[in-house]
C-alpha cells in the first residue's frame, strides 16, 4: 500500500525518481529544491533568509478554547487592532453544558473582541472550525495560522500550520512565525480508492507508515501525482486534516479543476489557481501511495497509527485485541481494561459509532453512509450511531437532497455542528465500551471517560463508510467493501446565505471605542517572573510512557469551560497521568512565593539542597514535568501554560514529539531541555549555574548538576536551537512579559 524513500528524490516526469537515479548536478539540485510547491508559497510570506524563515501569515483562526487566552494575552502586550483576518468559531463549548454561565460567557467576549478589535465570529453550531475556514477563508497559495491542530487547508492549495496560542499573539502584534526551513517530502499518490474504501483509510494506513518511525516529523508533506485527480475534494481534505497526525508539520496539494470547481461552487473561483511542482522539484525525502491498494482500516486504541486493515483485524481479533488490552492496562495500571470481551460467536462487535467534525462531517461522507444505511437500520440495541455534519452549509445540502431523513429513517441520531466527539465532550461511551468514530484522535480518555473515577472507555478510527456498514449489521463490524451500495450521490450545493445571514464578518473593521464584555470566569494571566540567573528545579512529575499526548498534560473534554481561567484550568493539570503533581508543583511555587518575600528559600529547602552548594542570590526556585515525549496531540497552549502557573519553569525530555509543544514551553517562559536516557526520580532536583547567561549566548548545551537521594552528579542539558526572539522570551519570563517589555 504505501512506501517509504528515505533519501533525496525527485518529482519528473510526473514520477518519483531516487536521487542516486536521477544522474542530475549539484547546480540542477540546488534549483530544484526551489521548484517545490511548498517553496514557492514560504518564499512568499518569508521576512528572513533562506533558512531562517521568519512568517508572515495572511489569517488567523481559534475556537472557543483558545480565543480567550489568545486575546487576553494580546490586549497585555498592547492590542489595538487585527491587523489580519482573524476567525473566531464556536465548535468546542458549543454545548454549554458544564460550569453554568462560563461557557456562553465566552461566547459574548469573543463577539465583543470581533467588535472591537475587527474579527469575524462564528456562532456555535454553525461550523467547525477547520469546515468554515475551508468553505471561507482558504484561497491558493495562502498561509493560515490556527491554535488548534488540525489546522490543515492543503488540499485547498493553502499551507496551513495548527500552532499554540502565542504563536497566533505575535501574528497579531505583527511579529513573525520563526522556524528553520523544514524539509519537503513528497507524497505521491497513483491509482484510485475502491468503493467502500473512504479518506480515513487512506490516513490511517498514512498515519501507521510514518508516526512511530518519525519519517515525516516537524516535515511539510507535498501531495502530487496522477492519484490525485481520482478523488473528489472531499476525500482530499479528509486525508489531509489527518497528516496532522503523521506529525509534520504542514501540508500542501496540487490543485486541478476539482479544486477549482470546490472554489466556484462556494462562490470564491478567483481564489481558485493552478498549482503543482516544477519539473524537476526535489524532495529530502518520499512516499508513495497505491490507492488501488488501500483497503477498510482500523485504528486501535490508542493513536491513529496503531493502524490494522480490518480485514487482518477480523481474522486475528483475539491476538490482535489482546495485545492492544494488553498495552491499555500498562498505560492505566489495572486490569479492567478489556478489548477481548467484543468477540462474540467469531465476530467482533463494538457499543457505538460516530461520525463528526473536520474530518468525518463533510457530506460525502454521511451520503455515502447514507446510502450504506438505506432501508436497514441501526437496531434498537446497544450500538447507536451519531452524526455531525461539519457546518450548516453542508447540513442544509443533506437535508434538501434527502440523506438527513433517510438516516433518521435508519435509527440514525443527527446533531449540528460540533467538535465534541473528538475531544471528549460529547457522545462518551459507556465503561468498558468501544467507540469506532470518524474523527481525528483516539488518545487514552480522548474519548471522555475518567480512569481515575474508575471509569474506562476507548475509541477506535475507522472510515465513516465501514462505521455505516457495522452499524447496519447493529454494531457488528464490517468493512464497507463487503456491502453492496450505490456510491454515486447527489451533487453539492453551497448555501452562503446561512454564514451571510448569522456570522459576524467584522475582520478589518474595528470599532475601538467598543466594550469588552467579560464574564466571571475570564481572568487575566497571573505574573509570570523572569529567568533568574541561576535556576533551582524540582521535578515534580515523572512520566515513563513512551509519548505523553496533551491530553494527559491538560485534561480535554469538561476542563475546556475553564479555559478563560489560568488559575482554575491548572487545577486539572495531569490529573488522569499523575493527580499528585498539582499538589507537588503548588508546594514548590510556595516555597518559591516565600523566596521572593523574604529573599531566601525556606531552610527545609536549602537543607535538602545543601550538597549542590547553589548560589543563593539570583537563583530562582521552580518545578519541572519530566518525560520521554511529550506533546503529542493537540496545539493547546495550556499543556504548557498550567504548568507555568503553577510555578513551572522546564520540561525535561529525551525529545519533544512536536514544534508545537516546544514553541508552547518557550513562549509560556519555559526552559525545553531535553537529556538522552537520563534517569528522573520523583523529587530529584536539577541546578544551573548561569542559566541566564547560557540562554543569552544561544548555547546549546548547558552543564547542570543533579541530586537525586544524597548523590550529586554532573550532567548536560540540552537546549537546542534557540532564536535570538526565543531566547528574549524566555529570559523575560513569557511572551506577555517579553512584548510588554518592548
Amino acid at each position: 500500500m504505501i512506501k517509504l524513500i528515505r533519501g533525496g528524490c525527485y518529482y519528473m516526469g510526473g514520477a518519483l525518481v531516487k536521487e542516486s537515479q536521477s544522474f542530475l548536478t549539484a547546480d540542477q539540485k540546488a534549483a530544484a529544491r526551489k521548484g517545490t510547491m511548498a517553496y514557492r508559497i514560504l518564499h512568499a510570506h518569508n521576512r528572513g533568509t533562506e533558512e531562517d524563515l521568519k512568517l508572515k501569515f495572511d489569517a488567523i483562526a481559534s475556537h472557543d478554547i483558545t480565543y480567550v487566552g489568545i486575546i487576553q494575552t494580546a490586549k497585555a502586550s498592547g492590542l489595538k487592532e487585527f491587523p489580519l483576518s482573524y476567525t473566531l468559531t464556536n465548535c468546542h463549548n458549543s454545548l454549554c453544558a458544564v460550569g453554568g454561565t462560563i461557557n456562553e460567557d465566552d461566547h459574548v467576549f469573543g463577539l465583543s473582541a470581533a467588535k472591537k478589535y475587527g474579527a469575524n465570529f462564528v456562532p456555535p453550531h454553525i461550523a467547525v472550525i477547520h469546515q468554515y475556514m475551508r468553505e471561507v477563508e482558504a484561497r491558493v497559495g495562502r498561509m493560515i495560522l490556527g491554535s488548534d491542530s488540525h489546522t490543515r487547508y492543503g488540499a485547498l492549495g493553502t499551507l496551513a500550520v495548527g500552532e499554540g496560542g502565542p504563536e497566533l499573539v505575535k501574528q497579531i502584534l505583527n511579529k513573525t512565525y520563526d522556524i528553520k526551513r523544514p524539509e519537503t517530502v513528497a507524497v505521491y499518490l497513483r491509482g484510485n480508492l475502491k468503493k467502500g474504501v473512504g479518506p480515513q483509510d487512506v490516513a490511517i494506513a498514512l498515519c501507521g507508515a510514518v508516526f512511530k518511525n518519525g519519517f515525516v516529523k516537524n516535515k511539510i508533506l507535498e501531495f502530487v501525482g496522477p492519484g490525485i485527480k481520482n478523488l473528489s475534494m472531499d476525500y482530499r481534505n479528509g486525508i489531509d486534516v489527518m497528516t496532522t497526525e503523521t506529525a509534520c508539520l504542514s501540508s500542501i496539494w496540487e490543485t486541478d479543476e476539482k479544486t477549482r470547481e470546490y472554489y466556484k461552487t462556494h462562490g470564491r473561483e478567483q481564489d481558485y489557481r493552478e498549482l503543482h511542482p516544477d519539473e524537476p522539484a526535489y524532495y529530502d525525502c518520499g512516499i508513495t501511495v497505491n490507492l488501488s491498494s488501500i483497503e477498510p482500516m482500523i485504528a486501535l486504541p490508542f493513536h491513529p497509527s496503531n493502524a490494522f486493515t480490518i480485514r487482518e483485524l477480523l481474522a486475528h481479533p483475539q491476538e490482535i485485541l489482546a495485545e492492544v488490552e494488553a498495552a491499555g492496562r500498562k498505560l492505566r495500571g489495572d486490569d479492567k481494561f478489556t478489548l477481548t470481551d467484543k468477540i462474540r460467536d467469531g465476530a467482533l462487535y463494538v457499543d457505538q459509532g460516530v461520525i463528526a467534525g473536520c474530518a468525518g462531517g463533510m457530506y460525502e461522507n454521511i451520503a455515502e453512509a447514507y446510502e450504506i444505511l438505506k432501508g436497514g437500520s441501526t437496531g434498537a440495541g446497544e450500538f447507536s450511531l451519531n452524526v455531525y455534519p461539519s457546518s450548516q452549509p453542508v447540513y442544509k445540502a443533506l437535508v434538501d437532497n434527502g440523506y438527513i431523513g433517510g438516516l433518521m429513517d435508519a435509527g440514525v441520531v443527527v446533531k449540528t455542528a460540533f467538535c465534541g466527539p473528538c475531544f471528549g465532550a460529547g457522545d462518551v461511551p459507556a465503561n468498558n465500551g468501544l467507540s469506532i468514530r470518524h474523527t481525528t484522535r483516539n488518545f487514552e480518555s480522548r474519548e471522555g471517560s475518567k480512569p481515575a473515577q474508575g471509569q474506562l472507555a476507548s475509541v477506535a478510527l475507522m472510515d465513516a463508510r465501514s462505521i455505516a456498514a457495522t452499524a447496519a449489521n447493529g454494531g457488528r463490524l464490517t468493512p464497507a467493501t463487503e456491502v453492496e451500495y450505490t456510491k454515486k450521490i447527489k451533487k453539492y450545493f453551497f448555501d452562503g446565505e446561512i454564514y451571510r445571514k448569522r456570522v459576524y464578518h467584522g475582520a478589518g473593521d474595528a470599532h475601538p471605542d467598543a466594550e469588552l464584555k467579560y464574564g466571571p470566569n475570564i481572568a487575566d494571566w497571573p505574573e509570570m517572573i523572569p529567568l533568574g540567573q541561576n535556576v533551582l528545579i524540582k521535578a515534580v512529575s515523572v512520566i515513563t510512557d513512551p509519548v505523553t499526548t496533551t491530553d494527559e498534560l491538560i485534561p480535554s473534554g469538561e476542563t475546556s469551560s475553564y479555559r478563560s481561567n489560568p488559575m482554575k484550568l491548572a487545577e486539572f493539570a495531569l490529573s488522569r497521568k499523575d493527580p499528585g503533581y498539582v499538589g507537588r508543583a503548588k508546594a514548590v511555587k510556595a516555597d518559591e512565593d516565600a523566596r521572593r518575600a523574604t529573599g531566601e528559600l525556606p531552610e527545609s529547602v536549602l537543607r535538602e539542597v545543601e550538597p549542590l552548594h547553589i548560589r543563593r542570590e539570583g537563583t530562582i526556585y521552580g518545578s519541572c514535568v519530566v518525560a520521554v515525549k511529550p506533546g503529542d496531540g493537540s496545539a493547546r497552549e495550556q499543556a504548557a501554560s498550567c504548568q507555568r502557573v503553577l510555578g513551572g519553569i522546564a520540561n525535561i525530555a529525551e525529545e519533544y514529539a512536536t514544534k508545537r509543544y516546544r514553541s508552547n514551553l518557550i513562549n509560556w517562559g519555559m526552559l525545553p531541555f531535553t537529556a538522552k536516557k537520563l534517569r528522573l526520580s520523583l523529587g530529584d532536583y536539577i541546578y544551573v549555574e548561569d542559566i541566564a547567561k547560557y540562554v543569552a549566548e544561544g548555547a546549546e548545551s548547558v552543564p547542570a548538576k543533579l541530586l537525586s537521594g544524597k548523590s550529586v552528579k554532573e550532567i548536560t542539558l540540552q537546549l537546542g536551537s534557540l532564536t535570538p526572539g526565543e531566547r528574549s522570551i524566555i529570559l523575560k519570563g513569557c511572551l506577555i512579559n517579553f512584548n510588554a517589555a518592548k
